[in-house]
């Protein structure tokens, strides 16, 4: 029986060449880090210049409320096929950071500008909110999606990443906005000489963070949504890769206008904006985000049994690891039975195995990229090094939870060549071994 893949890792003939200096891994890491730290620390001298040592203290611990809880929400979307946390770390700073100094340079001055062009202060104001600020916040957040879509492409491969990177991204800029706003209206309670938490603190705190959390989210998951339908689009259609994120941004700068603009209808303008516009469009997201989930289960329990069939997976695998119970039953039985890195273990099987089933999904409809084969055989290889410590879990949990008939297979034949890939076939260039250790 043999107990590694039926192919080197890395071929030995291969050479290996050594990476130019901006291909490092400390300047690929270390790079970005410094310049967000860089923006990080400006902006905070900004925020804390504006609303002062106290009010800038006020502000950071009530802005931190709804981080959590959008963060866990964005994750939770993930879990299916979760990408690497730096992804979600980079998007958070640069939105936290980078972003949040670009608006609040850039909305300053094309602010002051207006008011010295029209000497209409007030006016230069209304313009800002619902003109400039738009277009200049959603072009920074966006630019974070683009940045993990360029070059973290393999971890961006469909609608759920670019949720949750927009999303995340716009967490972290909307964490720093509140901080500007909620020490503000706390300076502005000082001034009159209100103490504690007065009027114009509790009346932001409730608008911004009770009422509206979702809302910086809310308009730059257009443009994720944007993205993600971009790295659907087949290789050659071009044009449509261009175009689907741009109109995702133009759709996030129009809604921002709209929820900017709700200030200057009326009393009950927010209100009516509020109910009539921003719940239903939160509501619709939220479908297309869990409808989307479940889609990517179903790619899961569809594409895998093709590898059950080359005797990488075991049949009940298919199954397990396309329902969210069963992973969650494999990975309390490892952990009951060989602690938490066992657990670990069974979550790292299922990540690698939904991801192998998402990219034989994009193979089936050329959408994949020239690096199909190769991806496919680091995947199954990942898989092959955990089966021994997952396959009892995951056999376990489709026990436990599968229904009375077992899972049908698709024939052979139905798995010969497809797309691009011609005689390729995907995994019938290196099968595994069978029969397995039980």
């Amino acid at each position: 029986m043999a107990t590694s893949p039926p192919y080197p890792t890395r071929p030995p003939t291969q050479p290996r060449t050594r990476p130019h200096w901006w291909q490092r891994t400390w300047v690929r890491y270390g790079a970005p880090a410094v310049l967000l730290a860089l923006a990080g620390a400006v902006i905070l001298a900004l925020v804390r210049e504006q609303t002062g040592t106290q009010g800038f203290l006020v502000g950071l611990g009530l802005a931190v409320f709804p981080v959590p809880l959008l963060v866990a929400a964005f994750r939770w979307l993930d879990r299916v096929d979760p990408g690497p946390w730096r992804n979600l770390l980079f998007s958070f700073a640069w939105g936290a950071c980078a972003a949040a100094l670009i608006a609040i340079v850039a909305n300053s001055f094309a602010t002051r500008w207006i008011a010295t062009a029209t000497a209409d202060p007030g006016g230069a104001d209304t313009l800002g909110a619902t003109v400039i600020a738009p277009v200049v916040e959603e072009s920074a957040k966006a630019a974070a999606v683009l940045l993990v879509f360029l070059y973290r492409r393999r971890h961006f491969t469909g609608i759920i990443d670019g949720f949750v990177i927009a999303g995340v991204t716009a967490t972290g800029f909307a964490f720093t906005e509140n901080i500007l706003y909620l020490g503000t209206a706390f300076g502005t309670d000082q001034l009159t000489g209100d103490r504690g938490f007065a009027s114009v603190t509790a009346a932001t705190f409730f608008v911004r963070v009770v009422m509206s959390p979702f809302a910086h989210p809310l308009f730059t998951v257009l443009t994720g949504v944007g993205f993600g339908a971009a790295a659907l689009s087949p290789g050659h259609r071009r044009l449509r890769r261009v175009l689907l994120p741009l109109s995702g941004l133009l759709l996030a700068m129009g809604t921002h206008a709209l929820w900017n603009g709700s200030a200057s209808l009326g009393e009950y303008g927010f209100f009516a904006v509020y109910a009539a516009f921003m719940v239903p469009a939160f509501g619709l997201l939220t479908w297309l985000a869990v409808w989307t989930r479940q889609r990517e289960l179903g790619a899961v329990r569809a594409e895998l049994p093709v590898y059950a069939v080359a005797g990488w997976l075991t049949p009940a695998e298919p199954f397990a690891l396309g329902s969210m119970r069963a992973r969650r039953i494999a990975r309390q039985y490892a952990r009951r039975h060989a602690g938490k890195p066992a657990a670990r273990t069974v979550a790292e099987y299922a990540a690698y195995a939904t991801s192998l089933a998402s990219l034989r999904h994009r193979g089936l409809r050329g959408r994949a990229g020239a690096d199909y084969v190769v991806r496919e055989r680091e995947l199954l290889t990942e898989l092959w090094r955990r089966r021994e410590v997952a396959r009892p879990a995951l056999d376990h949990a489709a026990r436990a939870t599968a229904p009375p008939l077992p899972v049908a297979v698709p024939p052979w034949p139905a798995y010969g060549t497809y797309g691009a890939y011609g005689a390729y076939g995907g995994h019938a260039a290196h099968t595994a071994p069978a029969p397995y250790a039980a």
